[in-house]
């Protein structure tokens, strides 16, 4: 990499290339776009990232009136259904927005990445309301744990960090020192906790550059067009799962901080569409299948509208019945509902119904 007037030297690398990311969502000033311009100049890496960050964004974008776009014919999110007109406009090159949920070319991202690629479309609609002066700082607002907007951000630039540097994309925050025999959940909370710091040492927008980029370059992959090379198992986070499921969890992972993030700030936030709803519920039902084991009393358990699963003990008679609204399952499997108040249906034996509830709520880890 080359400088230009003294400005672009090794140490402003790595805010270029996140500002690279934001000049490809068009989330530059003038004097930015002017800075991004003379880097790519003498940078090749970013001269390489800034085409397949076009390439994705284009891929993504469905101008405004147009009946398909990169994930569907359908809204994404209905302002006639949620009165959150704000809330759902996204703003991309200077233009309001309803981001759509079908793949009408093959050029596309493959349908099981399709699912993340619209819950990084929901929160990234999200974000120019936290930007919104409302006298005070939004980004500080209190979210969940004891993070605020801006850290939550940088909590899901850990998340989605694994899944990414597996597929070949370069971790947008300094590596955290190796520890030797650390379980994945010790590594998990050690690089949340750095991220963070890092981040938050750090101007908001850049964390949200950071983060663009970093998905941008993830939906940028080979394995998210290619179901053939999305099929491979990598165990992540303690989880063996093909590649397209490690998308649904991200994506999983986005939508529930998305919401956090809205509830912080008062903004309704509408679930995924149906298709990408059925997709999380069908992962989560999964997960909790094998979580449960057959050693457990069986239950017949229904996710209204989706699907049915007897959990537990096979080729015996059913103790109970369960049965949960597909949202309200996926906020227990997500940390946002407790078992004892989630609203749900059941019969038969209480005390494997109450088992199968505390253990969806365990496998949380938001």
């Amino acid at each position: 990499m080359s400088t230009h007037d003294g400005q672009d030297d090794a140490d402003d690398h790595d805010e270029l290339r996140d500002l690279v990311a934001a000049a490809a969502f068009d989330a530059v000033t003038p004097a930015e776009r002017e800075r991004v311009t003379r880097h790519l100049g003498g940078c090749a890496e970013c001269a390489a990232e800034t085409d397949r960050l076009r390439e994705t964004v284009r891929l993504l974008d469905v101008p405004p009136g147009e009946g398909t776009g990169p994930h569907g014919p359908a809204p994404w999110w209905s302002t006639e259904e949620s009165g959150s007109e704000d809330v759902v406009a996204g703003l991309f090159h200077g233009r309001r927005h309803t981001w759509r949920t079908s793949r009408p070319q093959a050029t596309e991202v493959a349908a099981h990445a399709a699912v993340y690629a619209g819950a990084v479309a929901a929160l990234t609609a999200l974000l120019p309301h936290v930007d919104v002066r409302w006298g005070y700082d939004r980004w500080k607002v209190p979210v969940v744990h004891d993070w605020n907007v801006q850290a939550t951000l940088a909590h899901l630039l850990a998340a989605d960090e694994q899944l990414a540097v597996e597929l070949g994309v370069e971790p947008r925050v300094p590596p955290s020192p190796a520890v030797r025999d650390e379980t994945w959940e010790a590594y998990w909370n050690r690089r949340t906790a750095d991220t963070i710091r890092h981040e938050l040492a750090h101007a908001a927008e850049l964390t949200r550059h950071a983060w663009q980029s970093q998905t941008a370059a993830l939906l940028a992959t080979p394995e998210a067009h290619d179901a053939e090379r999305a099929a491979r198992p990598v165990e992540l986070m303690g989880m063996q799962l093909p590649v397209a499921d490690h998308f649904a969890v991200r994506a999983f992972e986005t939508w529930i901080h998305t919401d956090d993030i809205g509830r912080a700030l008062g903004l309704h936030v509408p679930p995924p569409p149906a298709p990408h709803l059925e997709r999380l519920v069908r992962l989560a039902a999964g997960v909790l299948g094998q979580a449960l084991g057959p050693g457990t009393p069986p239950v017949r358990f229904t996710v209204t509208g989706i699907g049915v699963w007897t959990l537990g003990a096979p080729a015996v008679p059913v103790r109970a019945e369960l049965a949960l609204e597909p949202v309200d399952f996926c906020f227990l499997a997500g940390g946002r509902r407790a078992p004892d108040t989630v609203p749900h249906r059941a019969t038969g034996d209480a005390a494997a119904v109450r088992d199968v509830l505390e253990r969806t709520a365990s496998l949380a880890w938001l």
